[in-house]
């Protein structure tokens, strides 16, 4: 059998959809093929990277990339995890389930880095448990 393919997006594939990939390849093991992308490349942000590495995922040699029509077509599950995304998502074919995950985009917070670092941890908290919650569903 072979293992379902999940394929996240978000605007820029550069903070929500990048932990979800992550995360989804630290607890789906090879049980799951996953990848990310975005409608845009903004590059992988820094704090999502720190934010993660605090949680012990390493997505450092993750890169930023923008949807791959081949992917997209091939995979199981679209997940978008931004109204962006979800609004601007090409056509899928009927076999692939789309899901959507609505987070805040933690590089938009304000205030001091303590509020802006807690903003990305709280993102990155409850994308942990939606993976969780997928992954045991599945």
């Amino acid at each position: 059998m072979t293992k379902p393919l999940i394929y996240f997006l978000c605007t820029g594939n550069s903070c929500r959809s990048q932990m979800a990939e992550g995360w989804a390849r630290i607890l789906g093991g090879d049980r799951v093929e996953v990848h990310s992308a975005g409608v845009e490349a903004h590059g992988l942000n820094p704090r999502a990277v720190d934010a993660m590495r605090e949680a012990g995922v390493d997505i450092g040699g993750q890169t930023s990339k923008v949807i791959d029509p081949a992917l997209l077509n091939r995979a199981d599950y679209v997940i978008t995890l931004c109204g962006d995304a979800r609004d601007a998502c090409p056509v899928t074919p009927p076999h692939v389930h789309r899901l959507h995950w609505g987070f805040p985009d933690p590089a938009r917070a304000t205030g001091s880095e303590d509020d802006i670092r807690e903003e990305f941890r709280k993102v990155r908290d409850g994308i942990r448990e939606r993976v969780q919650e997928f992954l045991r569903d599945l």
